[in-house]
């Protein structure tokens, strides 16, 4: 990341870019920032963009080899294009002896660092992956968006509000805006705004759900339930979840009780840390045995739904009526 905004500063480009990975936020903001860097807004003459599988490589290849009309660059900007993934030998030989008026500006889900394509860019250009975000990160990118509009917060206010969002970063970014708004005049932000105001993201509210089963709150627990159905979220996927809460909550128990750190939990598990705190502490309100059976029940259920013995709605509502009860 810090060679591509190295190049918009100091306005020296390769000629060929690729920009991947899981953070769809991040490929957006530099993918934007490469094309206002390199042609001047509205220049639609010098620009080409395509999308999806089944581009023809000759076309592009044939676009890119037309010169530029009153600019320095010509750019053509290729989106979840499949190209990484599979062979594409033409696209791979031209890389390696592009124009020097013409940039490529590829952006993926996924790649293959084996395919011949992906070399050639590596070789010619610049491969930059944008993954997942660590807590720190995440926090300090949240905390510089706050400063600019001269906002403050507790340490312990920030991981409550990422806990409310999750790490996505498109989310977080969605929230916050949120949140500027509804605090608009003052200077601190307080818990009390954030619930206010930030949704609870699908897999908060799983959480929330099972916390309030292991309460034995049946209506909590079913409000939770409904509100995910109001969201359109199909049962099965509410029971897939709940399935890996239980798992999650099991191997977060276990290693409590081995004395693991939360730092190394949190590895172990693939959590974002600043939600080890609330799995600990849920982890402990339930025994294995518990969790081990809601693992059962839950596999049992799918399996029900699935031949048709029972209504996948009414399934997951039953097991959760007979888990909350008190």
């Amino acid at each position: 990341m810090q060679n591509i905004m190295a190049d918009i500063k100091n306005r020296s480009f390769k000629h060929v870019y690729l920009l991947y990975g899981e953070e769809a936020y991040l490929k957006r903001s530099y993918k934007k920032r490469l094309v206002q860097a390199i042609l001047p807004e509205g220049d639609t003459m010098n620009f080409n963009s395509y999308e999806g599988k089944g581009i023809h490589v000759k076309e592009v290849i044939d676009v890119a080899e037309t010169l530029p009309f009153f600019s320095d660059y010509r750019l053509i900007l290729m989106e979840n294009t499949g190209f990484f993934k599979s062979a594409n030998e033409d696209m791979a030989e031209y890389v390696k002896g592009i124009p020097d008026s013409t940039i490529l500006l590829f952006v993926e889900e996924e790649v293959d660092k084996r395919n011949r394509l992906y070399k050639a860019v590596k070789d010619k250009g610049y491969v930059c992956e944008l993954k997942k975000q660590t807590d720190a990160k995440l926090i300090s990118w949240v905390l510089g968006m706050m400063g600019k509009e001269g906002k403050k917060i507790k340490e312990e206010d920030m991981r409550f509000f990422l806990t409310r969002t999750g790490t996505d970063m498109e989310t977080i970014y969605q929230e916050w805006q949120k949140l500027s708004a509804y605090t608009a005049g003052r200077e601190v932000i307080t818990k009390e705004d954030i619930e206010a105001v930030c949704s609870v993201q699908i897999t908060g509210k799983i959480f929330e759900m099972i916390h309030a089963i292991s309460e034995r709150k049946q209506k909590k627990a079913l409000e939770y339930y409904y509100d995910l159905l109001t969201l359109k979220e199909p049962p099965m996927r509410i029971l897939f979840l709940m399935a890996r809460e239980y798992h999650l909550l099991l191997m977060i128990r276990q290693l409590s009780k081995e004395g693991r750190a939360s730092a190394e939990i949190a590895k172990q598990t693939k959590l974002p840390g600043f939600l080890m705190g609330k799995y600990i502490s849920q982890a402990k309100k339930m025994e294995a045995r518990e969790l081990k059976r809601a693992i059962e029940e839950c596999v049992e259920t799918e399996e029900a739904i699935k031949t048709g013995k029972i209504d996948d709605r009414l399934g997951v509502e039953l097991l959760i009526i007979k888990y909350s009860a008190g």
